[in-house]
């Protein structure tokens, strides 16, 4: 536990949100490498034709996912320890933080996607703006620059509930969590086995509840010390297992089953969380570069598909498929442009609303070991 003037960081899962969401960006740069004029089936086909990406993004997301539960539920549990949890000052601290980048970014692409004639399907819209962008990806509905803000909605609506849930069951939250879990997972039995391929079986394998819901048990057991799990979770098989499964998922060999693969990532994840925190990890995730990475990594995650899009815009047919060094080039240039934007992102827009959003936090907590260290 951290004391209420301490402010509460994690050295190590920085870095984790660094690799997820460099896992995204590598994903998406190749799928659209035709915008460049080069050929997106580098990795091969998917079955119904589409360019094969890198499974470690689709994973990366789930990565973030039990991030967000983990740290969310610490922090909410941190808080109640204290005094009892302010809804209110959650949810301002959550718009703070999100809606700024949000809706600037998505102002910006519905722009550039019917000037660019950037596929998007405008039915979609309201969506957007409601926080409900996994309703369209529920129904299919194409968005080359806004696709991605899926798992955003998923994290906005958890948060709808989420702080009332903790503040309503915090002495027996493990418990009323796993419950909560169950009856998600059993949700999700009869969308695969029921109505495989329907519209519900989409939702619910989008709606990644469960995977925030496994990374709340984790900091729920982090936070009270359980020591049996602790044990576990930075023993060194559990550790390099769950390495070994990202690594399974960076060249597309992880799989298990359609309906669990992503709650298993979610408990390794978790694992690697712990053995961060704990400064158990196998590998050490807490230096400088990675420790900046992950701090920007929502802009990162956000911005990445307009830069991928805009450099693709400039220099198609430029670069022909036939040199394999401009492949290089174009993953090299749409990860350099996509860190560059999220800096300048962060520094000069999301951090104006970060230094608002810490006078509504009753625990305080850093984004990175540098801000730990000045508070």
């Amino acid at each position: 536990m951290s004391s209420a003037k301490q402010p509460i960081f994690f050295p190590g899962l920085n870095g984790i949100r660094a690799i997820a969401a460099l896992a995204v960006v590598a994903l998406h740069i190749t799928v659209y490498l035709n915008r460049f004029g080069l050929s997106p089936y580098l990795i091969g086909r998917m079955p119904n034709g589409n360019p094969k990406g890198i499974d470690l993004a689709v994973f990366g997301v789930t990565i973030f996912f039990a991030l967000s539960g983990f740290l969310i539920t610490y922090l909410l549990l941190a808080e109640q320890a204290i005094q009892p949890i302010s809804i209110k000052n959650f949810y301002i601290r959550r718009i703070l933080r999100i809606w700024p980048l949000y809706y600037i970014y998505l102002i910006v692409a519905l722009i550039v996607s019917r000037i660019g004639q950037v596929p998007h399907e405008s039915i979609s819209d309201l969506f957007y703006f409601f926080f409900a962008p996994n309703v369209p990806k529920s129904f299919q509905l194409r968005s080359d620059l806004l696709g991605h803000y899926w798992s955003l909605g998923v994290e906005e609506q958890f948060y709808l509930f989420w702080p009332v849930f903790v503040k309503a069951f915090h002495r027996r939250l493990f418990a009323a969590t796993a419950v909560l879990l169950a009856a998600f997972m059993a949700l999700k039995v009869v969308g695969f086995y029921v109505f495989t391929s329907s519209v519900f079986h989409t939702a619910v394998d989008v709606n990644r509840f469960s995977c925030m819901m496994i990374g709340a048990m984790g900091a729920y057991l982090y936070f009270h010390q359980r020591q049996w799990f602790i044990r576990l979770a930075t023993h060194w098989s559990v550790q390099a297992l769950g390495w070994l499964v990202v690594a399974l998922a960076a060249v597309n060999r992880f799989h298990l089953a359609n309906i669990i693969n992503h709650e298993v990532m979610a408990c390794l994840s978790t694992a690697l969380i712990i053995g961060q925190a704990q400064g158990k990890g196998l590998l050490n995730l807490d230096t400088p570069v990675m420790d900046y990475l992950g701090k920007i990594s929502y802009g990162i995650y956000v911005i990445h598909p307009l830069v991928i899009f805009s450099l693709g815009w400039v220099f198609n047919g430029w670069l022909p498929a036939s040199n394999a060094l401009h492949y290089v080039l174009v993953y090299a240039l749409c990860t350099g442009g996509t860190l560059l934007a999220a800096h300048l992102s962060y520094q000069y827009w999301e951090k104006p609303f970060l230094r608002l959003k810490g006078r509504y936090a009753r625990v305080k907590s850093a984004a990175s070991r540098e801000e730990a260290w000045k508070q």
